[in-house]
């Protein structure tokens, strides 16, 4: 069966998901971790992309990326991150073979209502999978970044600048927001919808995409949820 067109917006925030092979770990040492983000930063400096959002787990990536003027960034700046990691994973340990499963996945973000919350669920998923109980004591993800607390290798969206004009303020109202209360279904239509491939917003988004590309934008009904889908 061919691969359905994955669908991609010019100068819009996506959400993607990169798996490891069979779920296999992805990131071993620091060092592991450290490298994917060098070339993470490289790369969409290079192309020009945009980085709102990260969070690197043992066997499994989530960003948040803009990929700028062109909808073709996107793919170009995954395979060459994917690429660096897995000939230098496989040059560690002596093997040949893939370290990712094939096909990432992603989902264009409305940005207005979804962008803020896909960052929360993407910088929440290590205290969901029970490694930390706070977002705070991850080291591996853009929430020390959005709190004050390291360099920035992200760029501010402009959702998380109308926190605050004060840069302190503003750390504090976001991790203020993470903790908070988490809207009904929030969770399970951004789950839903990256898994499938489809736009993360409701349906005056699709709308929107719809109207913009040209092209009719059609919600597909959610199948079996997979148990392992963070």
């Amino acid at each position: 069966m061919p691969r359905t067109a994955r669908l991609v917006i010019p100068d819009h925030p996506h959400h993607i998901i990169h798996r490891g092979h069979n779920r296999q770990p992805v990131f071993m040492s620091d060092d592991d971790y450290r490298y994917y983000l060098d070339n993470l930063l490289e790369w969409k400096t290079k192309l020009k992309c945009k980085l709102y959002a990260y969070c690197l787990m043992t066997n499994h990536v989530h960003l948040i990326l803009d990929p700028g003027e062109s909808e073709l960034n996107l793919a170009k700046l995954m395979k060459r991150v994917a690429g660096r990691q897995t000939r230098y994973v496989n040059k560690l340990e002596k093997r040949t073979g893939t370290l990712w499963e094939g096909r990432y996945k992603s989902s264009p973000i409305s940005a207005d209502s979804y962008l803020m919350a896909c960052s929360r669920y993407i910088e929440l998923n290590p205290v969901r999978a029970c490694l930390v109980d706070h977002p705070g004591s991850y080291r591996w993800s853009s929430y020390a970044e959005k709190t004050g607390k390291e360099p920035k290798l992200i760029d501010e969206d402009p959702f998380y600048r109308g926190l605050s004009y004060d840069a302190e303020k503003r750390n504090v109202k976001y991790a203020e927001w993470v903790l908070s209360s988490i809207p009904d279904g929030e969770w399970e239509l951004i789950r839903s919808a990256t898994q499938r491939g489809q736009l993360t917003g409701e349906s005056k988004f699709y709308d929107q995409v719809a109207e913009r590309l040209g092209q009719r934008i059609e919600a597909r009904k959610p199948g079996r949820p997979r148990k392992d889908a963070k």
